[in-house]
């Protein structure tokens, strides 16, 4: 017989659902191990194809009646494990893994519009989310209506054209809030499709499908993979929707090696314990920030100080592993920083368990005008900053001295 594809690890287990979501993150998505010699760690299949034993069983691959693994954009066994983890740690019915965020993005958004249809997005966006819609989409002609972080003039907005609503939060890189369940409660009101941007919160914070959104996406190179050593991606939701998704991955080519989906396995595992001692960090360094001299403001959901403080206690399990500041001084002082730090490393990325700092000037926010700037509330002196696991006096020590 071919070599079955074992699609029934990337659906909704009862018994998984009943599991907290460090354990999740450690089991789901895995095949059984209760035996003599089974492996503990997941194996990784490095084939490229996969054999069949009859043209018969070809065949029946042909006419969709077999789900054997042929090739491995078409699926291969070691992303079915990372596939149903994700999915058992978002509380969907399967999910689908790509080669990095933005195929994952690109496949969601492609896989639900078409030529004359319309998106409604927040503005606040990372980079490459935003010129995809700003380049790209209008060449497609597809057209993009952007609306604040408040969700306020959706209502105006919308056409019978408008097929998708799309929301990221908390916002790359500045922090914002979108009220989860006004936004999802608008898509479904209109019948919208409702993607969100679950990057910065990780499902170990929120969980929008359990919400009622149609599909959730994800930079897995960032906190899910958690090491800085892979670029991939992740969609997430209801068994239709990944099939669909399934398709652009395989028509558009975005599929990920089986080597990224062993390590992405590898660093979900700790998932839950990376996030929680980020999120201590990130608290402790931003009431440091906020006290500081130097530093006009601190953009971090876990202060009270911040504009959607109340809207993160309400939706988020804690505020995350990102802040951002901008410090007085403007350009030239967020250089001076930048040039300083010596424990924080000087790059992009985020997620990781290494604290990096970088200028979205110069890199999530480039080429973009004056104006698409101060819409995304981006200044000439603000850094982001993803904190890492490192000893929280380390991290302020190193602030300090920067600061200097």
């Amino acid at each position: 017989m071919a070599y079955e594809a074992n699609n029934s690890s990337t659906m909704k287990n009862s018994n998984t659902q009943k599991w907290g979501p460090q354990t999740r993150s450690v089991h789901a998505g895995e095949p059984n191990k209760h035996g003599v010699g089974a492996p503990v760690g997941p194996n990784i299949c490095r084939t490229s194809t996969f054999t069949f034993s009859s043209t018969e069983e070809m065949k029946l691959w042909a006419e969709g009646k077999s789900k054997a693994y042929i090739y491995t954009r078409y699926g291969n066994p070691t992303l079915t494990v990372a596939q149903g983890k994700i999915a058992a740690l978002e509380g969907a019915e399967a999910a689908v893994v790509t080669a990095s965020g933005m195929a994952a993005i690109s496949s969601a958004l492609l896989g639900s519009l078409k030529a004359g249809d319309e998106l409604i997005s927040t503005a606040q966006l990372y980079g490459g989310t935003y010129r995809l819609m700003r380049d790209i989409f209008p060449g497609l002609g597809i057209a993009v209506h952007h609306v604040e972080t408040d969700l306020a003039g959706m209502e105006e907005k919308l056409s019978p054209k408008t097929k998708v609503l799309y929301v990221e939060t908390p916002t790359n890189p500045m922090l914002r809030l979108v009220d989860l369940h006004k936004a999802v409660a608008f898509a479904k009101k209109h019948k919208l499709i409702s993607i969100i941007d679950n990057t910065f919160a990780t499902p170990i914070l929120q969980n929008p499908i359990s919400m009622g959104y149609d599909m959730v996406v994800h930079s897995a190179t960032k906190a899910l993979a958690g090491h800085s050593d892979i670029i991939a991606g992740a969609v997430a939701g209801s068994a239709h929707w990944m099939e669909r998704m399934q398709h652009m991955v395989i028509s558009l080519g975005g599929s990920m090696d089986p080597e990224a989906a062993f390590l992405l396995i590898r660093g979900m595992k700790t998932l839950g314990l990376r996030v929680q001692r980020q999120c201590e960090n990130a608290m402790a360094v931003a009431k440091f920030l906020e006290g500081h001299a130097k530093v006009a403001a601190v953009h971090y959901p876990g202060l009270k100080s911040h504009a959607d403080h109340a809207i993160a206690k309400k939706q988020m399990r804690g505020f995350g592993s990102m802040l951002a500041f901008d410090l007085k001084g403007g350009l030239a002082a967020a250089r001076r920083f930048g040039d300083s730090v010596k424990l924080f490393l000087l790059a992009v990325s985020l997620g990781g368990v290494e604290s990096l700092v970088a200028l979205p000037l110069y890199s999530s926010h480039y080429n973009m005008s004056t104006e698409e700037l101060r819409r995304a509330g981006v200044s000439p002196g603000t850094v982001r900053v993803s904190i890492g696991v490192e000893d929280a006096e380390d991290l302020i020590a190193d602030l300090q001295q920067a600061l200097k």
